[in-house]
C-alpha cells in the first residue's frame, strides 16, 4: 500500500461515482483483485464515503438566509466569519477515522503513523471488539430450511 495504490483507488472510484453509479466495486482488493486486505478495505471505505459526499445536493435556493448571506458577502468576501456558515459548517465538513489532518509536528509526536498503519490498528480493533447482532430466529430458521433444501437437491 503506497501512494500509487491510493491514487489508483481514487481515480477508479471517484470517476464512476461522479458518473452516477450506485455501487463502487473492489473495496479492499489488492494484487489485481487476487487478494483482500482489511487495511485496504477500511481505506477504500473512507475514500468511497468521501466520493459519495460529492453527490450531496447543495440546496441554497431553499435557504433564504443563505441567499441573503451570499448577496451581502459577495464573491470576494469572507464567508467563514458569517453566523450562517458557523451554524451549518459541521454538517458539511468531511470527517474521517483514517485521514490524519494534524499538523506535521503533532503527527510526528504521535508516532508518525501512515494511513495503512492507522487502518491496520483500526482493523485489529474492529476484529477484536465487534460482535454482530444475531439474525432473528425466523430468519435463521428460513436460512436453515433453504440450506437443507438446496443440500437435498445436490445429494440427488
Amino acid at each position: 500500500m503506497d501512494v500509487q495504490i491510493g491514487h489508483e483507488k481514487t481515480l477508479t472510484g471517484l470517476m464512476p461515482v461522479l458518473a452516477g453509479v450506485d455501487l463502487v466495486y473492489g473495496l479492499g482488493m489488492i494484487d489485481m483483485g487476487m487478494a483482500i486486505s482489511y487495511e485496504q478495505f477500511l481505506m477504500d471505505a473512507e475514500f468511497v464515503r468521501m466520493f459519495k459526499r460529492t453527490e450531496k445536493e447543495v440546496m441554497v435556493d431553499e435557504d433564504a438566509l443563505a441567499l441573503s448571506v451570499i448577496k451581502a458577502v459577495g464573491p470576494a468576501g469572507n464567508y467563514l466569519s458569517q453566523r450562517h456558515t458557523l451554524a451549518h459548517m459541521r454538517d458539511e465538513i468531511s470527517t474521517t477515522a483514517l485521514i490524519d489532518r494534524q499538523m506535521r509536528e503533532k503527527w510526528q509526536k504521535d508516532g508518525a503513523k501512515d494511513m495503512p498503519q492507522r487502518a491496520r490498528e483500526l482493523a485489529k480493533e474492529i476484529l477484536a471488539k465487534h460482535r454482530p447482532e444475531p439474525l432473528p430466529a425466523d430468519v435463521q430458521a428460513e436460512l436453515a430450511a433453504i440450506i437443507k433444501r438446496e443440500g437435498d437437491l445436490l445429494c440427488r
